[in-house]
Parts: structure tokens; sequence; C-alpha cells
């Protein structure tokens, strides 16, 4: 299967207008936004964990890199509600559920060998969030030469200058609304754009964005 799976071109989508899709797990449905591959793929998507449903026990042999955006996803390592950001590296297991339900976007199968440390980082935590211009926090959440993520607050009447990214961005639109190159976006829309892609963020109401960058470089 193939979604949105050539890097070089740019993406966007609306997830709030895609339907749910079974997994092979009863309880656990997927909105698909990149896909490259069968059931196991290179794969970016929102997945929903129904109250009480859980995955079989199973192995990332290429990685895994998810942010809960609603409800409490819990594994071997712990429970982890709402604005958690988790990285388990290649070759890691993990049993995932959820007693409550949870909806994460997660990322497969996306990270190279070398990165070998897993990642817990609760985003609530005031102390990881600073200002970088007026109208404008981040968090950085992984920094790395392969790839940097972050998390970006968006103030009312915030208007950045536009910015380049020579390894190319990924963006998903966490709460708010945001003005993207000057087209409106709402929570739940991805964007990916290539290598050399120039952006300019804005916001005329409160926005949370993830992002990631440099990850789409040739390698």
């Amino acid at each position: 299967m193939q979604i949105n799976a050539d890097l070089t071109r740019p993406a966007i989508v609306d997830s709030t207008t895609l339907d749910w899709v079974p997994s092979p797990i009863a309880g656990i449905e997927r909105r698909m936004l990149e896909r490259d591959g069968a059931e196991v793929a290179r794969a970016t998507s929102l997945v929903r964990y129904a109250p009480g449903s859980a995955f079989s026990p199973h192995r990332h042999d290429a990685g895994e890199e998810f942010l809960v955006l609603d409800g409490v996803f819990s594994d071997e390592t712990g429970d982890f509600p709402e604005g958690y950001y988790i990285r388990n590296p290649p070759g890691s297991r993990h049993t995932p559920a959820s007693a409550p339900g949870a909806i994460i976007l997660v990322k497969l199968r996306q990270m190279p060998e070398a990165e070998t440390q897993p990642l817990r980082i609760d985003t609530r935590n005031p102390a990881l969030w600073h200002p970088i211009a007026e109208g404008l926090e981040h968090a950085m959440l992984f920094d790395a030469p392969w790839e940097q993520v972050d998390l970006l607050r968006l103030a009312p009447g915030h208007t950045g200058a536009p910015e380049t990214f020579p390894g190319g961005v990924e963006i998903f639109i966490v709460t708010g609304s945001a003005t993207i190159d000057d087209h409106p976006r709402s929570s739940g829309t991805w964007l990916r754009f290539p290598p050399g892609a120039t952006l300019r963020l804005a916001s005329a109401a409160e926005a949370t964005i993830y992002r990631k960058t440099g990850h789409l470089a040739a390698r």
C-alpha cells in the first residue's frame, strides 16, 4: 500500500476527514497519513485505542515514535497520558494497551540504527518550554544529526518570518489552528514538505504544533 509515499513531494492531509480503518487487532483503528508497505510499513498514522484494547507483544525493527494526543497509552514501561512524547529505538519490544482509550500520532520504521536509547518526555512540563520569538515558544523533544523534533506554541496574532528547511519539514497541528503560507489549517492537519521548502507560520488564535525537521534529507 502506498499513501503519500513519495517523500520528494509535498503532502497535506486533514485527518479529521478520514475514516477510521480497523487494524488487525480488535478495538484499534487507524487514520493513515503516509504509508509505504503492507502491514509492516514505513508509516505515519493516527491510531485510536478503544477502552481496554491492546496489541499483542511485538518488536519495532526500525523504531517507533509517537505523541499521545488523547487518553492514556500504556506498555511495560508505564502509563503515558495526553502530552507524552515517546521514542522506542530499533529492536525494542513492547505490548501497547490503553485502559481508558487513547489516540496517538505515531511514526513507524523511520529511525536509523544509530538511535539506541528510549525516550519518555512529558511535554506538559513548563521547564521544557522556552520563548524563541515574540508570540512563539518551543519545547525541544529530540535533537540528533539525522532529525530534530519539537513542539511549538503560537500565541494569538503571531506572525512568523519565512523559514527554510534544508532537510525537509513535517508538521501536525495538535490543537488550535494556524496559517501556513497564508493557508488556514485546523487541528488534525498533517503536512510534509521536501528538502529546501520555505514556510511561514502564523496564528490568529492559539495553536500547538508538532514539528520534525531534517529527516527528509538524502542520506
